[in-house]
C-alpha cells in the first residue's frame, strides 16, 4: 500500500500544523489537523433569555412537602414535567397557565395563587 502524499506532512511543515491521523472511534472523522481540538473553549456561548432561578420566590415546595406529594406525582396531577415543577420550586418565572395547573394539583382554589405564588410581577410569561 502506498502512502498518500496529500495527508503526510511535508519537511517545511511544523509538527503544529501537520495532518495527524487519528484512530477511529473517536468520533472526529479520524483526522486532527494542527493538534488543536475543537473542543479547546472556540465555541460561542449562547445567549439565551432563561432568567436566573430564584428570581420568583413561592411556597410550592413547602405547600407540596405538606401534601407528602414528591415533584414527579405533582407533575404528573398538573400535567407538567418534573423539570417544570423543579423549575417553578426554585424560583424560575412562571406561565399563568402552569400556575393555575399547579393550583388545582394541589387542591386550592385560583384565589389561593398570591399565597402560593406571591404577588403578580410584570415579568411573568404568558
Amino acid at each position: 500500500m502506498t502512502s498518500d502524499p496529500k495527508h503526510e506532512p511535508k519537511a517545511s511543515q511544523s509538527a503544529a500544523s501537520a495532518t495527524v491521523a487519528v484512530p477511529s472511534g473517536t468520533g472526529e472523522g479520524g483526522v486532527v489537523s494542527g493538534g488543536a481540538s475543537h473542543r479547546s473553549g472556540t465555541r460561542k456561548k449562547r445567549s439565551r433569555a432563561r432568567p436566573k432561578a430564584g428570581t420568583h420566590p413561592n411556597n410550592v415546595r413547602k405547600l407540596r412537602q405538606a401534601a407528602m406529594m414528591s415533584k414527579a406525582e405533582l407533575a404528573r396531577r398538573a400535567g407538567v414535567s418534573p423539570l417544570t415543577i423543579d423549575r417553578v420550586e426554585s424560583g424560575c418565572p412562571t406561565r399563568m397557565d402552569t400556575k393555575r395547573k399547579i393550583l388545582e394539583a394541589l387542591g386550592l382554589p385560583p384565589s389561593a395563587r398570591e399565597e402560593v405564588f406571591g404577588p403578580e410581577q410584570d415579568d411573568d410569561e404568558g
